[in-house]
């Protein structure tokens, strides 16, 4: 059964004041109830008046996503009733979008390049938020701090097949809004999802509160299971709404699907149509995700994967670029694999680490003063430094201190022919034609050194000492 996926994604753009509104959207560590005005709280009398910005911004995703941009687009009135929604009805974009038709190119389950079309893009404004309180007495409370934050709505056709087509498609989607300068990924809720899925000849069901790209991949994978389960079992699949339960990693049914007519969509009387078509020739567009890792392959030299992660955060692209001209392929090794994995296992960001430090650690790599061991010790050192709260050292203090450069092989005799003494076995089964004992011995010398010598360089004097009979 082919499994049927399109997407709704709710990006929070990053403006300074609201999209009707000059209240801050700066709200994240404030009380609540804080950056609110007559226009957020729906008060009668009030009138919305248009984020200019936010416009921009929008058109600025249109055209990155090669859209056309209607000659005349309208807000509308979405009415329903929700406690933090403190008019009763929300202002979006209806029958006429920002921009409508286009597309995004992603790799699919097989490796190979796929189009997921772009089905339309509009501003609205994002709700209040209800925080729940549970105890001896449970109640709901509404913050209006979020009221009223601009949205940037991107609808794509139904084109996904997967779970992990889905998770591709919002990381480059992601990736794209970054290089644009018009979304900040760090901010909570910047970006929330709503996912139709179905099994063809069944029923869609959407999917709401995915506020996380790998939740998109377990709600999506949760549901191909339990409708596939329902159709086994001569069922059929419920034309639903069901909220993903991010904890427990399940959807649960909510309610049944909406139609448009139940939210009784009009023009908001209090806002002109917007007609901003001719303004698409005058944006500069950055170099966008897709042009840089091109750029990268042809001009640095880097493998396609290298060149993928590289790529894949602005911030990490801009990092690479910092410290490319001491070796470009040693670098991209380094930053892609070795730093990025060594950054994860500790949460933290590439801006905590200084270019300056990583530059001066490939030099020392380069020139040959320190092994790649001994380069992943330096690292780690001035990375759990930063973790801690402790000056972060340079790597060349972090080499003189714990005496990390490179020696010569023949400085670690004694502690070869140690490690020989004390592994006979290993020994005779090198004698007998296994390689791998030679690699199990040199990993045993290695580990006495602490990585300062080079194992091609001991693999030769391991080597020679037990054809030498040394012991």
């Amino acid at each position: 059964m082919k499994t049927i996926i399109g997407l709704e994604i709710h990006v929070q753009v990053s403006t300074a004041t609201k999209l009707f509104c000059g209240c801050s959207t700066d709200y994240q560590d404030d009380a609540p109830n804080t950056h609110c005005c007559p226009v957020c709280l729906g008060l009668p009398g009030a009138l919305p008046r248009l984020n200019k910005k936010a416009v921009e911004y929008g058109l600025r995703v249109a055209k990155a996503l090669d859209m056309r941009v209607l000659e005349e687009s309208e807000f509308a009135r979405k009415n329903y009733f929700y406690p933090d929604l403190a008019k009763a009805y929300q202002i979006t974009q209806h029958d006429k979008p920002l921009a409508v038709e286009g597309t995004i190119e992603i790799e699919d389950d097989e490796g190979h390049e796929k189009i997921v079309r772009i089905t339309r893009v509009h501003l609205e404004e994002d709700p209040g938020r209800l925080v729940h309180v549970t105890g001896a007495s449970k109640y709901s409370l509404v913050d209006y701090n979020r009221s009223g934050i601009p949205l940037l709505e991107i609808v794509t056709e139904p084109d996904m097949r997967s779970p992990q087509e889905a998770r591709r498609f919002l990381n480059k989607l992601r990736t794209i809004l970054e290089y644009l300068g018009v979304f900040d990924g760090d901010r909570e809720g910047g970006l929330r999802v709503d996912a139709n899925i179905s099994l063809e000849g069944s029923e869609r069901v959407e999917v709401k509160n995915i506020s996380s790209y790998k939740g998109v991949e377990k709600a999506l994978t949760f549901e191909v299971t339990r409708q596939r389960n329902l159709l086994r079992r001569g069922l059929k699949v419920a034309r639903e709404t069901r909220h993903f339960m991010e904890g427990r990693g399940i959807t649960t049914s909510a309610r049944g699907k909406e139609e448009e007519h139940d939210y009784r969509y009009f023009p908001d009387p209090d806002l002109r149509p917007l007609r901003v078509a001719e303004r698409v020739a005058e944006i500069d567009l950055p170099e966008l995700p897709t042009a840089r890792k091109n750029r990268f392959m042809e001009q640095y030299g880097v493998s396609l994967n290298h060149a993928r992660t590289l790529t894949g955060d602005p911030k990490l692209a801009d990092f690479y670029e910092e410290v490319a001209h001491i070796d470009p392929a040693l670098a991209a090794t380094w930053v892609a694999d070795t730093l990025l994995g060594e950054l994860n296992y500790r949460d933290m960001g590439i801006v905590a680490v200084p270019p300056g430090y990583i530059t001066e650690l490939l030099e020392l790599l380069k020139a040959g003063t320190i092994t790649d061991r001994a380069g992943v010790q330096v690292l780690r050192e001035m990375l759990d430094a930063c973790v801690e709260g402790r000056p972060c050292e340079k790597p060349t203090t972090i080499v003189k201190r714990e005496k990390l450069g490179r020696a010569a092989g023949d400085e670690f005799t004694s502690v070869v022919q140690a490690v020989i003494s004390a592994n006979p076995q290993a020994v005779e089964d090198y004698r007998s034609g296994k390689e791998g004992a030679l690699n199990f011995l040199v990993g045993q010398v290695m580990k006495e050194t602490r990585g300062r010598a080079d194992p091609r360089e001991l693999r030769r004097i391991v080597s020679e000492s037990i054809k030498m009979g040394e012991v």
